[in-house]
């Protein structure tokens, strides 16, 4: 089949040549791509990217079926934030709870973010090897469980025990998640149920908030939120009970003859890691940027809030539900967005508008004024964010879209983890006097300066980073199938082989 497009140089490998020909493609508004034709002949041309299409026409390209496997996994993603912001936005009533400063509650978002990435591997190469719903029911009902025993904690030292747990399996729902939500969906609409996806992170926030809102300020009520999260989680993995199988993975296994010889899964699994090490190391560095830039623009803001700028806890609430309210909207349109400009051309503007954004976020005094700046910083941070899952997706080796986004994701968020705790740590022992005349810790200008570090960090990985997007994900099977047919064809040519030998000894 011959090529319509313009022919391009094949895509550069190693290291800093992928970074030159990246940086060079930033600035060309035609996408390099790799095209295979039906005889498995590959070449490199330039593509367009396709007209950008009104939201409401690709939505509707999603079938029934596709609809229920993207709202379960936006519902497990949605919990799994629930149960992670249910412990940030209450880290004064905590401290008050267990008589600790608010830096060593904050230890527990610590070792909960550390421990991510060893549920991310064990659930994420599970959901690879048997599929994605058990893995994912199993996680989810042992997360509810674990909210529950955080309530029963009854001394400091246990509640960072259950935290240190929560983490492991914590970690398994992301990559389960995205995988079962994105594969299933058209090519041309990943942008747009991509942005929504992410966004159930920000949606859980907002969940949590409006719950911490509800409950008052009291210390004890931190209790009543912890049970409405172990609620929402079990109650999603009961409901994925009731679905089936990824249709892509069930296709993919039927295509690969379920590929299920002992051993071959992680022989396909070593051969992936060192091909694809240097792709691995990237997107572990480009997780760890936007995870200290979620954690650090977020953890700590109603801290901050409540301390810095004397709001009350209702206020601050409030102001927080609007801040996420902005990330769930960035995120959304922002995502949409990236699958006609690109996906790196997206996040690096989005990263640049947060930093323009950093003086308005932190200066403000009033109710009013933090609720409209912090949504709007959100709406940039969440929209750069937005574009992650299928960015991820797609650069990720196909047979391994449930571990790899989820093991890099969370990896990134194991190098990150002590964020909140840097910027607890660093606050609290520097003082300034705010608009009162008091003295309060620096949340704002820790915060302020951390982000503007982090944004520039993201704009400079991602600008010499791949992109793939658009990349097919259909037409690879499960890890192993590869092994098989490699192992057919070296079966092939030792029969061949053998024949000539045979045809050589009789002519002699």
């Amino acid at each position: 089949m011959a090529a319509t497009n313009e022919p391009a140089d094949p895509i550069a490998r190693g290291i800093f040549a992928t970074a030159k020909q990246s940086w060079c493609d930033l600035f060309t508004w035609k996408q390099r791509v790799v095209v295979t034709n039906e005889f498995g002949e590959t070449h490199t041309e330039w593509q367009a990217p396709e007209r950008l299409k009104d939201p409401v026409s690709l939505l509707a390209q999603l079938s029934i079926k596709d609809w229920l496997f993207f709202i379960v996994g936006f519902a497990a993603w949605t919990a799994d934030a629930f149960d992670f912001h249910a412990l940030s936005i209450q880290t004064v009533k905590l401290s008050k709870y267990y008589h600790r400063s608010k830096t060593d509650i904050t230890t527990a978002i610590t070792l909960t973010l550390l421990l991510r990435s060893v549920g991310a591997a064990f659930f994420g190469l599970a959901g690879d090897k048997f599929g994605r719903k058990w893995p994912m029911v199993v996680n989810m009902i042992i997360l509810g469980l674990l909210q529950i025993a955080t309530i029963y904690a009854g001394t400091f030292q246990q509640f960072l025990a259950v935290r240190s747990l929560f983490g492991l399996f914590m970690g398994g729902v992301y990559g389960n998640a995205i995988a079962m939500a994105l594969e299933n969906c058209p090519v041309n609409a990943r942008g747009l149920m991509s942005g929504i996806l992410q966004q159930g992170y920000s949606f859980g926030y907002v969940i949590a908030a409006c719950v911490n809102l509800g409950v008052g300020g009291s210390t004890d009520s931190w209790k009543t939120v912890f049970w409405v999260g172990a609620g929402i989680s079990i109650g999603v993995g009961l409901v994925r009970i009731c679905f089936p199988e990824s249709r892509q993975f069930i296709e993919a296994r039927k295509a690969g003859h379920k590929a299920k010889a002992p051993g071959l899964f992680w022989k396909e699994t070593k051969r992936m890691l060192i091909q694809e090490w240097k792709m691995c190391i990237y997107c572990i560095i480009l997780m760890t940027w936007f995870n200290y830039y979620s954690h650090t623009s977020q953890d700590s803001y109603t801290t901050f809030m409540l301390t810095q700028k004397h709001l009350t806890n209702s206020p601050a609430t409030r102001a927080s539900i609007l801040m996420k309210t902005g990330a769930c909207v960035g995120g959304t349109i922002i995502g949409y967005l990236s699958q006609f400009f690109g996906r790196r051309r997206t996040i690096i503007v989005a990263a640049f508008m947060s930093a323009l954004m950093i003086p308005a976020w932190i200066l403000p005094e009033g109710e009013r004024n933090l609720s409209a700046s912090g949504f709007f910083i959100q709406f940039f941070v969440q929209g750069a964010w937005g574009v992650i899952p299928i960015h991820l997706n797609e650069l990720s080796p196909p047979a391994f879209r449930s571990s790899f986004p989820g093991i890099t994701y969370q990896i990134g968020n194991m190098i990150s983890s002590p964020s909140a705790q840097i910027v607890n740590a660093i606050a609290e022992n520097t003082m300034i006097t705010t608009s009162k005349g008091v003295q309060a810790p620096a949340y704002g200008p820790v915060m302020g300066i951390a982000t503007a570090i982090i944004a520039t960090g993201i704009i400079v990985t991602t600008a010499l980073g791949p992109e793939k997007r658009g990349r097919h994900f259909e037409t690879v099977g499960p890890p192993g199938v590869e092994i098989i047919a490699k192992d057919i064809e070296e079966g092939i040519e030792d029969e061949k082989n053998e024949m000539k030998e045979i045809e050589v000894k009789e002519k002699a």
